[in-house]
């Protein structure tokens, strides 16, 4: 089951509080703010949106 759209038009980043999407290999939600750059880990379907556990994706 993946993430539903009515779930993905709700969240935000933590950080910065922009949209997020999930990234084309679907292993994490990706923030589209150009300045922030974060990337939350999905594990086993469910998004962890902690600032903590995110990347900065290059």
């Amino acid at each position: 089951m993946a993430i539903s759209p009515e779930l993905l038009e709700i969240l935000r980043c933590p950080k910065c509080k922009s949209k997020v999407e999930i990234k084309e290999d679907k292993s994490g939600l990706k923030c589209v703010n150009s300045e922030c750059r974060l990337v939350y880990p999905i594990r086993d379907e469910i998004p962890v949106m902690l600032v903590d556990e995110a990347k900065v994706e290059e």
